[in-house]
């Protein structure tokens, strides 16, 4: 049977990065500290883990094709159709959460991607998503700050969270 062009060349490919990667642990320093793990481990891993892939998938490639590869037709796969409106709602909340995590808080800005994501996948209630983006933003927020030790912006609501003390 003859390979697939595209096949190889996506397992090359993650092969050569894998191999990339490695070249570029190789130059990190190996010394630990306390935990006696230095910060190569965790790109020496990767890199491994996708060198290891690559030859799999490169093997799997030239003697038969990928086992049970994903059909290239959406409706084979049990997708749907693009929707572009989901696309936008999905696009807006990113780019509102980039806008306005600096100036409205962290809170407000995942609250309005939560809502925004719900409104994407098709949810109509938008009172309602933003208010459970709220509660999961700020259970991410106190996480965070409370038990990570890392501040988050509180932005326009640093009055409220301020007086609780957060």
């Amino acid at each position: 049977m003859k390979a697939k062009p595209a096949e190889v060349i996506l397992s090359i490919a993650t092969l050569g990065l894998g191999i990339a990667t490695a070249i570029g642990t190789a130059q990190l320093p190996s010394a630990g500290g306390y935990a006696k793990i230095g910060p190569n481990v965790a790109p020496a891993v990767i890199a491994g883990g996708l060198i290891l892939l690559g030859c799999w998938l490169l093997y799997e490639a030239l003697y038969g094709g990928w086992r049970n590869a994903v059909a290239d037709d959406p409706a084979v796969r049990g997708e749907h159709a693009f929707q572009a409106s989901a696309f936008l709602w999905v696009t807006a909340g990113i780019v509102l959460q980039i806008v306005l995590i600096h100036s409205a808080g962290f809170l407000l800005a995942q609250a309005a991607l939560f809502a925004c994501v719900a409104r994407g996948f098709g949810s109509k209630k938008l009172p309602r998503d933003f208010a459970i983006g709220l509660v999961l933003g700020l259970a991410v927020f106190l996480f965070f700050v409370k038990f990570l030790n890392v501040n988050l912006p509180a932005g326009w609501l640093k009055p409220i969270l301020g007086g609780a003390g957060i």
